[in-house]
């Protein structure tokens, strides 16, 4: 799939997901937690793709260069936590939003 329409695809999921959380009304929790469910799914799997594409990335390369597969090893693992922390955060602060409304 071409990379422009990936990004055309997401921002239109995007932007559909913000509408409800953005309208101003008298609608109930439902909602909310619909918009912080998707929200959190979305931080899933895009950790999930990312981490994905650094793991296929560094084997792929340790299988071009044996010999620099240490350093290519400590390098995927140094990003993929980096990953895993901006989506601890994510889901935080999704919960934060469910939770403390």
């Amino acid at each position: 799939m071409n990379m422009l329409v990936k990004i055309g695809v997401m921002s239109v999921v995007l932007f559909v997901a913000a509408t409800p959380a953005m309208a101003q009304g008298t609608g109930g929790s439902f909602d909310m937690n619909l918009g912080v469910a998707f929200g959190a799914g979305l931080v899933i799997v895009g950790a999930g793709y990312g981490i994905g594409r650094i793991g296929s990335a560094a084997v792929e390369s340790m299988s071009r260069q044996p010999e620099a597969a240490g350093n290519i090893q400590t390098a995927m693992i140094i990003a993929a936590a980096l990953i895993e922390g901006a989506t601890f955060f994510a889901l935080i602060v999704a919960l934060l939003q469910l939770f403390f409304k």
